[in-house]
């Protein structure tokens, strides 16, 4: 496991109703701070990647459809520097994966529907100055190779 990478089973409550999952408590352990709630979709086909932020630490979770989501240690001073690691999630693999500054990240739709992914970030995205730093979905300098013909 790459060093601050934390994952969360989550459990789904269901009934005649329906399907209610908690996805993150602020008296979870892996609780760090809130900052905002958004919800993304990815398309079969493409990966969206790869990306970190230098303050921000990102809590995912795929809600409909499975996601391949990729993870690079790219911290010279850690540990676990040049890691890759590997999470299949979604409603089959209900997990919360947590993902320190520092670390390289992105997704792919791991099936031939699109998957809706629900992240709780550690702080609000600042659009004057993102607090986000891209190389190419396909770029050397990471040892994963995404299934996607596309990326960005």
């Amino acid at each position: 496991m790459i060093v601050g990478v934390q994952v969360k089973q989550l459990v789904s409550h269901a009934d005649e109703r329906g399907v209610l999952m908690e996805l993150l408590r602020s008296d979870d352990a892996l609780f760090y701070r809130f900052g905002q709630v958004y919800m993304t979709t990815c398309n079969p086909g493409f990966a969206k990647a790869w990306h970190l932020h230098k303050v921000q630490v990102d809590n995912m979770a795929c809600i409909q459809g499975r996601l391949r989501l990729g993870l690079y240690d790219g911290r010279k001073g850690s540990s676990t520097f040049g890691k890759v690691q590997e999470f299949i999630l979604g409603p089959e693999n209900p997990l919360l994966v947590r993902i320190p500054e520092g670390v390289y990240h992105g997704f792919e739709c791991a099936e031939d529907e699109p998957c809706i992914v629900i992240n709780i970030p550690t702080h609000p995205y600042n659009r004057a100055q993102p607090d986000e730093f891209r190389k190419p979905f396909d770029s050397p300098d990471i040892p994963f190779r995404w299934k996607a013909g596309k990326g960005g």
